[in-house]
């Protein structure tokens, strides 16, 4: 993708934003010609949409319309309805503004010849065009791993995308593969993964000056869900190459982290797997032993992401962290509380869960808490084993899953996002397909705590 925003440009084009709930006074105060040219072209200042005035004079500009809602809005739509050109503003924006116009220059192009042309925008006085193309790439970054098929991003090629972003910014990286997985204590990882034909793995990354705050982070790296003997219908699995997106959720974070040297110490968690069908996949009713020790019994194989989560959690959770984030598209449950466009939280830690809520609104990155019901542990018992992977009750899947995940965790501060990962429609600024959520927000937090 080529850079979206300029230092300078002779001849940019003005955008003048325009509120939807200002139509009529900004229509009001056009002159007569560029006033029949807005309505003339219906424009009723709706995000995203567009009217070019003043055709034939010295006073071209375009009217850019905007409902106030989301901030990515602003000017998320307008890179690709405007084409190929130099454009500037006739008002300054915040941040959070300014980069709705680089996420909306993304395009997912490996598998096409062409690609639309589109819009820079010259960065007003003050922008830190640095910082906003290190969030472009974070989020381009997560995008491109969720859109890519999962024959061509299976654990292998994470991992290979994992250590590139670990060599770029001079970050540890080691990977525990195959059998090895068992000789660590992973046998919960090797056992989601071990009947597909490319090995289970853990990829670790570290990077930091040891005497900074440690933050853990672990995404859900699942690269393909066929559901495993319990086999996920059509419709279902037809949507399963983004079951990787809580591990590019994660590493996006980690990637934007350290291209902004937040002074922390990083450590990133990706259990990658296959979640395959073979003589030798994992069944409902085994039992698995865990990292921490716990031994679960497996109620359904395709409740596979909790496992390979459990296993990371305990490993993060011995080097006591400061805190511990987990991604993940672990639950339809979240999805039918939240829908597709809210990242579900959950949370050990009131204040922590107050201040990633804030973070998230502050930055059109929206959260929101559901409750970690501890009631609802009973759903998890286990006959034969410390507890089952996955509750046989329909009601409150995602709270379930949630506990199922704290009792990996030892105490430690704690949130974990249960995302869609994927955008269903197209908005301005969130194009259909991958979606970072809920990664910003966090990045938000981390700086607000830790930031110099």
């Amino acid at each position: 993708m080529a850079d979206p925003y300029l230092s300078s440009a002779v001849g940019a084009v003005p955008i003048e934003l325009v509120r939807t709930s200002d139509r009529a006074d900004w229509l009001n105060a056009l002159s007569v010609a560029d006033r029949e040219q807005a309505e003339r072209h219906r424009f009723q200042a709706k995000a995203g949409q567009v009217c070019w005035l003043g055709h034939g004079t010295d006073n071209v500009r375009v009217a850019a319309g905007w409902d106030g809602a989301s901030a990515i809005a602003a000017l998320g739509g307008l890179p690709l309805t405007l084409g190929e050109g130099a454009y500037r503003l006739t008002e300054p924006l915040d941040e959070v503004q300014l980069l709705g116009w680089g996420l909306g220059c993304y395009q997912f192009t490996r598998y096409r010849s062409e690609a639309r042309p589109a819009a820079q925008l010259v960065l007003p006085e003050g922008a830190n065009r640095a910082r906003l193309g290190n969030f472009v790439s974070a989020v381009q970054l997560v995008r491109d791993l969720i859109n890519t098929p999962a024959g061509d991003l299976l654990p292998n090629v994470l991992a290979e995308e994992a250590a590139q972003v670990a060599e770029a910014h001079g970050a540890d990286c080691g990977i525990v593969v195959g059998d090895e997985l068992l000789a660590e204590g992973f046998e919960a990882i090797h056992s989601v993964g071990r009947a597909a034909g490319d090995a289970p793995r853990l990829i670790d990354i570290t990077w930091g000056n040891p005497g900074d705050p440690l933050v853990a982070l672990v995404g859900k790296g699942v690269c393909f869900d066929s559901g495993g003997l319990n086999l996920k219908p059509t419709r279902g699995m037809r949507s399963m190459k983004k079951d990787m997106g809580g591990a590019a959720a994660a590493l996006g974070l980690a990637q934007l982290i350290m291209a902004e040297a937040l002074p922390v110490r990083l450590r990133l968690l990706i259990p990658a797997v296959e979640n395959a069908v073979a003589g030798n996949a994992y069944r409902p009713g085994d039992i698995l032993n865990t990292y921490l020790g716990l031994r679960v019994e497996i109620d359904n194989t395709d409740a596979e992401g909790r496992l390979i989560l459990c296993d990371a959690l305990a490993l993060a959770a011995e080097d006591k962290p400061e805190l511990m984030i987990d991604f993940a598209t672990l639950t339809g449950s979240a999805r039918s509380a939240v829908g597709a466009e809210l990242s579900a939280m959950f949370c050990n830690d009131d204040d922590l869960a107050n201040s990633l809520f804030e973070a998230g609104r502050s930055v059109d990155d929206p959260l929101w808490r559901l409750p970690l019901h501890g009631d609802y542990s009973h759903l998890l018992r286990s006959k034969v084993a410390d507890s089952l992977n996955s509750a046989a009750s329909p009601y409150g899947g995602a709270i379930t899953a949630a506990l199922f995940l704290e009792k990996f965790v030892n105490g430690t501060p704690w949130a974990h996002f249960d995302i869609m990962g994927y955008n269903v429609r197209n908005r301005p600024g969130r194009p259909e397909g991958g979606e970072a959520m809920a990664m910003r927000a966090v990045f938000h937090y981390l700086e607000q705590r830790f930031g110099d």
